[in-house]
């Protein structure tokens, strides 16, 4: 076991965290219902998604069955992944960083195969994802002579996340941050012909 656990207690970590907020928000809160925690700029808001992170959707009840398929295949992947880059000592950065994914994923799976059940509003797998932090920093109106949304309305940051959205987001940038450390590739060196002197 050497090696897996500080990745399984960060996965567990993420997890139980993600699980209770979520629980929390579904037990104690109605769909738009909203808490503000810094003014309007932090804000606790539940709302529920059937598709992919970041409230994005695909596409109907074949769609969601799909997605979820397919998330559960993409979490196994990264799974086996995770347990290769142990096994084989790479970079510790590297193997927390694809726990942090690992455990996002697995935190939204749960709810997409499992909350319909649970809360007794769908079948297996065809649950929603429960999203909660807000954060529209920034509010306004694009310029007439804007091209495409001309004169409509902007906010950033748009999207409602939750933890395992987060941690998802997190272990990605980490990796492109460090990248070069992550990846690098040990250079042998090759000895030039007249480096050896020989003598007679």
């Amino acid at each position: 076991m050497k090696g897996y656990n500080k990745p399984i207690i960060l996965i567990l970590l993420v997890l139980i965290a993600d699980q209770v907020l979520k629980t929390w928000i579904k037990t104690n809160m109605f769909i738009g219902q909203e808490f503000h925690i810094i003014k309007n700029f932090f804000i606790i808001h539940f709302t529920e998604n059937n598709g992919m992170a970041f409230g994005m959707e695909f596409g109907g009840e074949a769609g969601k069955l799909a997605l979820s398929l397919f998330r559960i295949l993409a979490v196994g992947g990264i799974g086996y992944g995770l347990h290769y880059l142990i096994k084989h000592k790479y970079h510790r950065g590297f193997i927390l960083s694809v726990a942090l994914i690992f455990a996002g994923a697995l935190g939204n799976i749960i709810d997409s195969v499992f909350y319909g059940v649970i809360y007794g509003y769908e079948k297996l797998f065809h649950g929603r994802v429960v999203d909660m932090f807000y954060f529209p920093i920034l509010k306004g109106s694009f310029p007439d002579w804007f091209p495409i949304w001309s004169g409509e309305e902007f906010i950033f940051f748009r999207p409602v996340f939750n933890i395992a959205d987060a941690a998802i987001s997190i272990g990605v940038f980490i990796i492109l941050l460090n990248q070069k450390t992550y990846f690098k590739e040990e250079i042998k060196e090759v000895p030039s012909p007249n480096s050896e002197v020989v003598e007679d």
